[in-house]
């Protein structure tokens, strides 16, 4: 057994196959029957497949590949996703409202500062944007969950999969910078058969709620771990968020 897995994963063998192991939060946890039922439904040019799921344990083909240092192409990157976004609904939406209340109550009261509560203010008024195109998102592409394997490009950690707005899909890659991302937006607009002015204002209208995700997230999970990574995560999105603020 290889307990070198993040997210309380490890690696299980029999000598010959080797599968993800994973435990579930709460036996009872509905995202974690969700995750199983999406890697159910997705097929393997995609996901790894899911085995079996008892008791709140879960066991997942292992992808044997390469986890790349870097984000693959732009156009590489743009045809996965294109395969997934027309692949049929998983049966449930993602919403960001919900999540982004659970983060505050659940983030330390000394880090709930008047940005944040003034960006989710705004947020929550204006409303989520209208669906450009709904399809099946992963919600979590960074280098970490890309395998290079030997059929090909391959995502892993479909935790936050769900129902959702393509754009939002693209606004949630983590990348390094604008440039990247258009480039990004770009190629999948000429793969999607989407005037790319268009869809990059769709991804624009995302942003800051990625952006207050993102933010939200890393504070709960330094709550929750006392990792002092986290912190320095959170207060680098503030920062953009800040930034874009003032640009506005």
């Amino acid at each position: 057994m290889d307990a070198g897995l993040s997210g309380g994963s490890c690696l299980i063998s029999d000598g010959r196959h080797r599968l993800v192991l994973r435990q579930a939060h709460s036996t009872a946890s509905s995202p974690f029957l969700r995750q199983y039922r999406a890697l159910k439904r997705l097929p393997p040019s995609l996901a790894p497949q899911p085995k079996w799921l008892i008791d709140g344990w879960m066991a997942i083909e292992y992808i044997q590949g390469e986890i790349p240092q870097v984000l693959p192409p732009a156009d590489d990157l743009a045809a996965l996703l294109c395969a997934l976004h027309r692949h049929a609904p998983l049966g449930w939406r993602i919403t960001l409202l919900p999540l982004l209340a659970r983060y505050w109550q659940e983030s330390d009261p000394s880090r709930r500062t008047p940005l944040w509560l003034k960006t989710w203010k705004t947020l929550r008024q204006r409303g989520e944007p209208p669906p450009l195109r709904l399809a099946p998102l992963h919600m979590d592409v960074h280098t970490g969950n890309l395998v290079h394997s030997p059929d090909g490009l391959r995502l892993i950690d479909w935790e936050y999969a769900g129902d959702g707005d393509i754009a939002l899909e693209l606004a949630s890659v983590w990348m390094d910078n604008t440039q990247q991302r258009r480039a990004l937006v770009d190629a999948y607009a000429q793969r999607a058969a989407i005037a790319p002015r268009q869809l990059w204002r769709q991804v624009q209208r995302w942003e800051p709620w990625v952006g207050l995700l993102m933010a939200g997230w890393f504070e709960v999970r330094w709550q929750q771990t006392g990792d002092k990574q986290f912190i320095s995560l959170a207060d680098r999105v503030w920062g953009q968020l800040r930034t874009k603020g003032k640009e506005r």
